[in-house]
């Protein structure tokens, strides 16, 4: 569901300049990740991504015993 439909900003954290983006302000897709629903949860989206990345690789390795 967009923005547009919910009438609510989205945020995207840029992982080339660090900064956080709106839709109005929005650069490249290649260099996004989001959408979240606040300015705070993007800004912790490297933090996020990377705690997720630990619990997948937990993960794995137990499957793999």
């Amino acid at each position: 569901m967009s923005e547009y439909s919910t009438g609510r900003t989205q945020y995207w954290y840029n992982t080339e300049t660090g900064q956080v983006e709106t839709s109005t302000e929005k650069s490249s897709w290649t260099h996004l990740l989001g959408p979240y629903p606040t300015r705070e949860a993007a800004e912790h989206a490297l933090e996020n991504a990377e705690r997720r990345n630990e619990a997948w690789d937990a993960e794995d390795e137990d499957w793999r015993r």
